[in-house]
């Protein structure tokens, strides 16, 4: 006598698979800002502006780039919430606030 699984428990075991994978990894299903081959861009004069422009292109005026080491990589991490906070001018200066420490994953 052979035993047939239930074809309908196999989906079942799937997902419960791939939720356990997800939830072990951690930082894998964090959001990125930006895709493969993009960086984030901060928009001049408000808090809420961000976009993203293809590597090796220049911002579009009234967008800068975010100053060297302190690019957001992840929607909600420290240098993402920073950002939102702060209004910038069209030469990436800010009107002040501090400055989180350094990302830790």
């Amino acid at each position: 006598m052979t035993i047939q699984p239930d074809r309908r428990a196999v989906p079942a075991l799937v997902v419960a698979g791939l939720t356990a994978a997800l939830l072990l990894t951690g930082c894998a299903s964090q959001e990125r800002v930006c895709g493969s081959g993009r960086y984030p861009v901060k928009a001049v004069g408000n808090t809420a502006g961000q976009d993203c422009v293809a590597d090796g292109q220049e911002p579009a005026e009234g967008w800068v780039r975010y100053p060297r080491g302190q690019e957001p990589v992840y929607v909600g991490d420290a240098w993402d919430r920073h950002w939102s906070t702060l209004v910038v001018d069209a030469e990436g200066r800010t009107a002040g606030g501090p400055t989180p420490p350094a990302p830790t994953g």
